[in-house]
């Protein structure tokens, strides 16, 4: 399993094979179908040099796996994953290569690929028929059509593939040595005058790319759970958390304001950078956990917090939840001031604070109010914010 990528169109502070899906990681999906099927006799993964995630994802799962160190191309951390197979695999061993960002593999679709591809020496893939209309426009970004492309036997290539070890390892070894990067293994066999067998698969087999990829899989494997649900695989319970933060205004020019900085006459007194929409923020994700308050982990009293930026401060609790196996569905947030007005800035708050959960925008609700010029918040003294965020918890 190739896990090196950053997931950098992901825009989330983790990579995409660790983003949080109803109470697991995304990695912790995928890799499930193969942890529980016993003709699998072993699993490679391959992480990047610095990922310091996957140790704590590797806790929570059933049995040891074996890591390699990644390369600098998807089919760099195959051959890496295959060089980590020496002394347990046979040339003629099958080896499937599954997408660390796919958690959604129907068990079904892994029955049939291994039935189908198991008698072909040529080795195949789970391939979906093209189904939409296939338009060609050349240009990145903002296009126009030049033509449309005949989608008559497209298919668009998913995962497992599997091949003979030694095969793969050939057809990779070679493709690099002609300077070639294949970007995915079926390739590297057909540059070897190979025709892979295509084997028909889900489109729900999705693979995750950005952060409403997200909400497509937690919903498919919603349906799913409760299509079976005496084999439930999604044991959870769901938790709510709110925190409240308010910060006097003093000196300055901005304030910030869910990460956004907030052009303003004034800014707060704050230890840090006085971020109160990701201060109560903070407080509503660790009470939602059980674990306290912000107070708790980021003393006002430490010097190494002091102007710190609290984006830093939602990472780390983020962090404590992933590795207690929770994840967020959504937060909605309250801003109670007489001044500055959001309007302009709400929906970059808003997507903002739905980058640093690594949720949909849609996840993410962001409000303001005043208090009809009663109290010190009416009379301009300074500002709040309110966050409720609901967990999905395992059990």
């Amino acid at each position: 399993m190739p896990a090196a990528g950053s997931g950098s169109r992901f825009g989330a502070p983790v990579p995409k094979q660790y983003a949080p899906l109803l109470g697991r990681t995304v990695i912790e999906w995928a890799l499930a179908p193969f942890l529980a099927d016993s003709r699998c006799a072993g699993i490679v993964v391959a992480l990047a040099p610095a990922d310091d995630v996957w140790p704590q994802v590797a806790a929570r799962l059933p049995c040891p796996i074996v890591t390699v160190t990644g390369g600098a191309h998807r089919s760099g951390s195959v051959l890496n994953g295959l060089a980590g197979l020496e002394g347990r695999a046979d040339d003629r061993d099958w080896v499937l290569v599954h997408d660390a960002a796919r958690p959604c593999l129907p068990p079904e679709d892994l029955e049939q690929l291994l039935c189908a591809v198991g008698i072909e020496e040529c080795g195949g893939l789970l391939a979906a028929p093209g189904a939409d209309t296939l338009k060609f426009g050349p240009a990145e970004g903002l296009s126009h059509v030049e033509r449309t492309v005949d989608r008559t036997g497209l298919w668009r290539a998913l995962t497992p593939q599997m091949f003979r070890c030694s095969a793969l390892r050939t057809a990779l070894e070679a493709a690099h040595a002609a300077g070639r990067i294949p970007t995915d293994e079926s390739q590297a066999l057909e540059w070897q005058g190979v025709k892979p067998r295509l084997v028909a698969g889900s489109a729900a087999n999705l693979k995750v790319t950005t952060a409403e990829d997200l909400v497509v899989a937690a919903a498919i494997l919603r349906a799913r759970d409760e299509a079976s649900p005496h084999t439930s695989v999604m044991e959870h319970s769901m938790r709510i958390g709110s925190g409240f933060d308010v910060h006097t205004f003093g000196a300055g020019e901005f304030v910030m304001l869910g990460g956004v900085r907030v052009p303003y006459g004034r800014g707060v007194i704050a230890h840090s950078d006085g971020d109160v929409i990701l201060h109560a923020l903070c407080d509503a994700l660790l009470g939602g956990a059980g674990l306290g308050d912000i107070g708790q982990h980021f003393r006002d009293d430490d010097p190494q917090w002091r102007g710190a930026d609290s984006a830093g401060f939602v990472r780390g609790v983020l962090a404590m939840l992933h590795e207690r196996g929770f994840s967020v569905i959504n937060a909605d947030i309250t801003v109670l001031a007489e001044a500055p007005r959001l309007a302009k800035h709400r929906e970059e708050i808003r997507s903002s604070i739905a980058t640093l959960l690594g949720v949909a925008p849609d996840c993410v609700n962001v409000k303001a109010t005043t208090t009809e010029k009663m109290g010190f918040l009416g009379r301009g003294e300074g500002l709040a914010a309110q966050a409720v965020v609901l967990l999905n918890s395992p059990v």
